[in-house]
Parts: C-alpha cells; structure tokens; sequence
C-alpha cells in the first residue's frame, strides 16, 4: 500500500472566488510543486485563503489543518505569480513551519509560461532569494504553457 501524503492548500486572498482547478489538476496530475509525490497518495484536507495582508488566517487555518491531520501546506502558485508577488510569504512560511511543525512548500500548480515572461521582464525574480522559492512550482515548457 502506498504511502498517505495529507496537503493543505493556502491561497492568496487576492484570488479568494478561485476554485482551485489548476490546483487541485496538478495535485492530480503530480504537476508542478506536487511533482515530488509521484508514487505517494495524495489527501487534500484543507483549501483557504490567507484572509489577505497581512495574513490574518495563517494562524488560525494552519492549526485548523493540524488538526485535521496535514502533513505539508502548500502557499499556491498564485502567491508568487500574482503581481506583486505577496510581501509576507517568507513570513508565512517562517511561521507555520515553526509553530505547527510542519513542511511548508511554495506552489501548487506550475507557473505558467504568461507569468514567467512578465516577471522575467519585470525583474521580479531576479535576486537569487527568489529561486528556492519558485523552484518547487517550475515545470518543462510545454507544461508552463499548458497551464496558461
């Protein structure tokens, strides 16, 4: 029997009407930031916003999701793609990880191609601080476009 991965989605509330389908197609298709669980089921147990900055529900959604079992939280795609990317993510991270114990990864669905040529040409991501932070949602270029 394969292994049980328990995922917690947090997106940015800028994006709060999404449904999640990027999402949750990559978390299907081990896509993006959800490549690492190839061989590994995978259970959705929380998906919500971050209530805007500066993040009022962090706090309180990651211990809900404790509760309910999670293993890793993903802070969606949309956190880093969205212009701009959000200020508090490293805050985010810094948080959850150290009082609920649990790995925190950013992305969920890889960064599509639009995104990538607008903050390429904007310079967003330009300072090296931001490469382990996109890494994790990057993919092959036809799967960039694939999720435009």
């Amino acid at each position: 029997m394969k292994e049980t991965t328990r995922i917690g989605i947090i997106i940015c509330d800028r994006y709060r009407t999404c449904a999640g389908g990027k999402c949750l197609r990559a978390m299907r298709n081990r896509e993006g930031a959800f490549s690492v669980y190839a061989n590994i089921n995978l259970e959705l147990v929380g998906y919500t916003t971050c209530n805007g900055c500066p993040g009022g529900n962090i706090e309180y959604t990651g211990e809900e999701m404790v509760k309910n079992g999670v293993d890793v939280i993903h802070l969606a795609t949309g956190m880093i793609v969205g212009y701009p990317p959000c200020p508090y993510i490293r805050t985010f991270i810094d948080f959850i990880a150290n009082r609920y114990g649990v790995k925190v990864v950013v992305g969920t669905h890889p960064i599509p191609k639009k995104y990538i040529d607008l903050h390429t040409s904007l310079g967003t991501w330009s300072d090296s601080s931001w490469t382990p932070l996109i890494e994790p949602a990057m993919s092959d270029e036809e799967t960039r476009k694939a999720y435009d």
